[in-house]
């Protein structure tokens, strides 16, 4: 695990933390509260969402009498710079505790290889980090899916030897 974690708070604005994630290598922080206790975990996914509403999707209805049905084309226009825009100015001093994940999915340091495995590979969840938390709920480290790619890499060289 990875033990100098990188967090924000659940009264972090939106802006700020799209703001961070542009600067490090991850995508995505534990949101924490003062005491250090992991209340959430926010991503790209949760942040990116915000501009992708599906309500920005017109349907064109295509068809002339003397035609008895019509056809109807979607256009998604979600991304366009000036929805972008008015999303941005929109959601920028949204509190992230708004579109966190609060459900988070957390492990203990004594948590085994195995079960972390599992975490990760869960076929409903998609998983990409684990908190690392005391058993009063402290974060005091994180467990990306690289972490765990180079431990079974370390794993299997070690055992070749």
């Amino acid at each position: 695990m990875t033990t100098d974690v990188e967090t924000v708070a659940p009264d972090d604005e939106v802006s700020e933390v799209l703001g961070r994630l542009a600067r490090v290598e991850f995508n995505g922080f534990p949101v924490v509260d003062d005491d250090d206790h992991v209340v959430g975990i926010v991503t790209q996914h949760d942040l990116v969402h915000l501009f992708q509403t599906e309500d920005r999707v017109l349907w064109l209805p295509i068809g002339l009498p003397p035609f008895t049905e019509t056809l109807t084309y979607a256009i998604d226009v979600s991304w366009d710079d000036l929805d972008l825009g008015i999303d941005l100015a929109k959601h920028a001093g949204r509190p992230i505790r708004e579109v966190m994940t609060a459900d988070v999915v957390t492990v203990t340091p004594d948590t085994d290889l195995d079960s972390i495995l599992d975490l990760l590979a869960d076929d409903h969840r998609d998983i990409n980090r684990l908190p690392v938390v005391s058993d009063d709920g402290t974060l005091v480290g994180i467990v990306a899916r690289q972490d765990v790619l180079r431990a079974i890499r370390d794993q299997r060289r070690e055992s070749k030897r």
